[in-house]
């Protein structure tokens, strides 16, 4: 995967330093098990490890932290349904997500500083212009509020999560409030067998043939869901083992 990472970060990086805006917003998309996940992380890590000359600070943000908490799952009229189906679209805060990422799209667009260009990055942050996203706590199965933050010294953020380029109402509306477009897809049986080992080693279910259960439960049928209605993307990277990708 070493050559493909290495490919989406001259993509981004490229495109970052010519932008027209202070920042450069970019979202990674794909279904479960499609290995969005590590190749947002990778592409987050090898973007900060740049030399300093030339770094473009990236802070990665998952949507996870916009899942619905517990407390709200139980309030729904269908409450059993929605802990079987929690990760389906509807199990999200999707109003609040998009209201996030509308101020991320203001804040791009705000230069910090009468010197910034495309050759200097952001300056250092002050603690009043930070800015805060959930995160999601996997131990205790809810988000966490201002769980991340996001400095004003960053030049590049990467959105990542399973229904960012998903063509459905609300949701539709995050591809065009970025300026780069990553789709991650995935053979869905490749996927489906990841999803249900990682149940598995997470302690979730007992035995593989569980994790499966569980699968087709709920991850499966969102990542049918996210093939069969995704937006173009800027660039689809394949992440089962062929690895290969293209420019849509």
């Amino acid at each position: 995967m070493d050559a493909i990472y290495a490919q989406v970060v001259e993509s981004i990086y490229s495109r970052a330093i010519v932008h027209d805006k202070p920042r450069f917003l970019v979202a990674i998309a794909g279904a479960p098990g499609s290995g969005k996940t590590t190749l947002a992380n990778a592409l987050t890590e090898r973007l900060n490890a740049m030399p300093a000359s030339i770094r473009r600070h990236t802070v990665c943000v998952p949507m996870d932290g916009f899942h619905l908490s517990r407390a709200q799952l139980d309030q729904l009229p269908n409450r059993e349904e929605a802990y079987v189906r929690r990760g389906a679209p509807w199990t999200f805060d999707v109003s609040g997500f998009i209201t996030f990422v509308q101020k991320l799209r203001k804040w791009a667009e705000k230069d910090t500083s009468a010197a910034h260009n495309q050759t200097t990055p952001p300056p250092s942050p002050s603690s009043s212009e930070i800015l805060h996203a959930p995160s999601f706590d996997h131990e205790k199965k809810d988000p966490v509020t201002d769980g991340i933050s996001i400095t004003p010294d960053t030049s590049i953020l990467i959105l990542e999560g399973n229904y960012l380029l998903l063509d459905e109402p609300q949701w539709r509306d995050v591809a065009s409030m970025v300026d780069y477009r990553v789709f991650v897809e995935a053979d869905l049986q490749v996927a489906r067998e990841r999803v249900a080992k990682r149940h598995v080693l997470a302690g979730i279910e007992p035995t593989l043939e569980d994790g499966f259960r569980r699968v087709d439960q709920n991850d499966f049928l969102n990542a049918q869901t996210i093939s069969e209605r995704r937006l173009p993307a800027d660039l689809v990277i394949n992440g089962t083992p062929e690895h290969q990708s293209k420019d849509n």
